[in-house]
């Protein structure tokens, strides 16, 4: 059995309508405002940040967007014998789950946007009725069990990663004999050091990615090619 690992960044889910952050159409580029808005210190301490933070959560296109050909070639892979496929990704759309990989198989290093969590008492519910309260008037919804301030199930800026989540991520980096990372930047710390782990550990590392990556020298291949159709042909060669 091959355990094969895919790291997933931004540019995976471009093709399904969400915009990644530091490309050339990236949000941080287009408005570097936007950035306070998942910034914890910024989303704690103000009130009219959180505000703008559910309005941009109601009308982003997270939640209503739907799995693209590489979310569903790495679900097909999944499949493959003799394979055994693990996904880290750095997204939080939840977009491999839809596509159809068993939601054990995929470690979200950045959490999800499909729930909310109360700071205070930990509470967790899902972001489609925290929304719902949005749209019924409450521009700031609190946790109902405590009063609490809720936020998305994600990591901010200024939060650590779950260490549980991290310590997986960094055991199947170190065991896996292939390791893909596609659509992300692997600027991004503890995240973007999976890549360097997995090739010390003797995997095989391939980036496919639009724009250069600090790892590309260590990497037996790099593919600069569209990833909604670059990546369906490679698994497919993998495969």
């Amino acid at each position: 059995m091959t355990l094969v690992a895919i790291l997933s960044g931004a540019g995976i889910s471009t093709d399904s309508g969400i915009p990644d952050y530091r490309g050339p159409q990236g949000v941080w580029r287009k408005d570097p405002e936007a950035e306070k808005l998942v910034t914890y210190e910024y989303y704690m301490s103000d009130p009219e940040i959180r505000r703008r933070s559910w309005q941009m959560r109601r009308t982003g296109p997270a939640l209503s967007a739907k799995p693209n050909a590489a979310h569903v070639a790495v679900a097909e892979f999944e499949r493959t014998p003799g394979v055994s496929l693990r996904v880290l990704t750095q997204n939080v759309d939840g977009l491999h789950q839809l596509a159809g990989m068993p939601p054990r198989k995929v470690l979200e290093l950045h959490g999800s946007a499909r729930s909310v969590v109360c700071v205070r008492c930990h509470a967790r519910s899902s972001m489609a009725d925290a929304l719902a309260r949005v749209e019924a008037g409450e521009d700031d919804p609190a946790c109902e069990k405590c009063g609490g301030v809720l936020k998305s199930a994600t990591v901010m800026f200024g939060e650590n990663l779950d260490p549980v989540v991290l310590g997986e991520a960094l055991g199947i980096s170190k065991a896996c004999e292939v390791f893909i990372a596609v659509g992300t930047s692997l600027q991004v710390q503890p995240a973007a050091s999976l890549a360097g782990v997995a090739a010390e550990h003797g995997a095989r590392l391939i980036v496919v990615n639009a724009e250069p990556t600090p790892y590309d020298e260590l990497a037996e291949e790099v593919v600069r090619e569209p990833i909604g159709t670059a990546l369906p042909a490679l698994l497919k060669r993998l495969g």
